[in-house]
């Protein structure tokens, strides 16, 4: 049996709210370009919660919560303090700033250890899901519908909800205020929308999140959260609304993934099941990697394939444009060696069989000339190309022996250049709009 009622309700829920919650807000970080700020506060509010239990001697979830809210504006007020007067990339203010305030947080665990202060750096850092267990849970599952459940549930589930609530909330109210500031920060500000409170406001929800999900999953996931399924969303769309939404979807399917992934996996190999948060953030980063592979718009394949087609497609507008050129030249047909040493490729053959399947040109004893078809497609090429020279040298400014390169890597875009004189900086004569009768 893969699910059971009492070992796995509480803490499956657990990594759904804080993957929810910290995957939601996450988006925004990844807009603002400050993906490493989650992971500076998740490390930096570490101080923040062990000086409250210094001072409180309770894990409360009210004082866990303030230590680690005030925690976190440090942490956003030093970044930019650093950013701003040490003259460093944010990057760097983030590393210097967390790294500080983390070291500073594992010698005051220490301190609280030796004041026995109920706090467990293993429940900070990897947090306790397995400890969620419900013992008096009832055999089926129409029995959760009873008041003894709502008495039973853990409090980390409690706070993770009222936090994930209270971040849609946030999100759904500012989401107009959200989106111009991380797009624009400026224009926001202009347009009266203070994106500098917008900032920290944002940071002291992840800040909310990151603590509300301590102790029930630990900052190694909830660095990943905050992360893994924003990216993986941009990846697969370029709405911010669609992003959000897959976001949220992403980080439910990854918690329970990751979450089975640990209990049901190690089995088939006859071992014992592994820490759960780890599982969820091995599984997120898999999830992402997967994403970043395959992804239709930005992914490495369709990367690779639109390089193919662009090559393709480049090789065959400089055939037909040589064609062209030789035509102009007195030269109707051509072989394929001419063709090789004009072109400057060793094996013309396949390339010269795919224009004649495309019926752009046609063979004839040996010898290759263009069809009406590759007439019009080599004279639009040839057109655009002197076009581009024309309008290099007379706008840009650009000397005529300067501008063949590039106007023979401009001539393969879709924009064409404005309409010129009858003739090239070269002399030679720019071909009529083959689209114009």
């Amino acid at each position: 049996m893969y699910f059971d009622l009492a070992l796995d309700l509480f803490p499956l829920l657990a990594a759904a709210l804080a993957a929810v919650c910290c995957g939601l807000l996450g988006n925004f970080l990844l807009l603002r370009k400050q993906s490493m700020m989650g992971d500076a506060i998740s490390h930096s509010v570490l101080p923040g919660l062990v000086i409250a239990f210094l001072i409180a001697s309770t894990r409360s979830p009210l004082v866990m919560l303030v230590g680690a809210t005030i925690a976190g504006v440090v942490t956003v007020v030093l970044v930019e303090f650093v950013k701003r007067f040490g003259k460093v990339e944010p990057g760097a203010a983030m590393g210097v700033v967390f790294s500080i305030l983390f070291a500073l947080g594992v010698l005051l665990i220490e301190k609280a250890a030796v004041r026995h202060v109920d706090l467990d750096a293993e429940c900070v850092l990897h947090g306790q899901l397995e400890t969620l267990v419900w013992y008096s849970a009832p055999a089926t599952i129409s029995g959760l519908w009873s008041v003894e459940t709502l008495d039973a549930i853990p409090r980390q589930i409690i706070t993770l909800t009222i936090i994930l609530i209270l971040a849609i909330g946030f999100v759904s109210l500012l989401f107009k205020e959200l989106r111009l500031a991380s797009f624009d920060p400026a224009l926001a500000t202009t347009l009266g929308f203070n994106s500098t409170l917008l900032h920290y406001l944002l940071m002291i929800f992840v800040a909310a999140a990151t603590v509300a999900s301590f102790e029930a999953v630990g900052s190694i996931l909830v660095i990943a959260m905050l992360i893994c399924p924003g990216a993986t969303a941009r990846l697969l769309t370029d709405r911010l609304r669609t992003q959000i939404v897959l976001s949220v979807l992403i980080a439910l399917f990854t918690a329970v993934g990751g979450y089975f992934s640990a209990t049901i996996i190690p089995g088939w190999f006859g071992r014992d099941t592994v820490n759960a948060a780890g599982s969820i953030t091995v599984f997120s980063g898999l999830v992402l990697s997967l994403t970043i592979i395959i992804s239709p718009s930005h992914g490495i394949l369709s990367r690779m394939i639109r390089r193919i087609r662009l090559s393709s497609r480049v090789a065959l507008d400089d055939l037909l444009a040589t064609m062209y050129r030789a035509q102009e030249q007195a030269q109707a047909e051509m072989s394929a060696s001419d063709i090789s040493d004009a072109i400057l490729r060793s094996k013309p053959q396949p390339l010269l069989n795919r224009a004649v399947k495309r019926a752009l040109i046609q063979r004839h004893r040996g010898m290759y000339s263009l069809t009406e078809k590759g007439q019009c497609a080599a004279r639009s090429i040839v057109r655009r190309h002197r076009l581009w020279e024309h309008y290099l040298v007379d706008q840009a400014g650009l000397a005529p022996d300067h501008v063949h390169e590039t106007a023979e890597r401009l001539e393969h875009l879709p924009p064409v250049p404005p309409a010129g004189p009858q003739t090239d900086p070269q002399g030679k004569v720019i071909p009529d709009d083959p689209q114009v009768p």
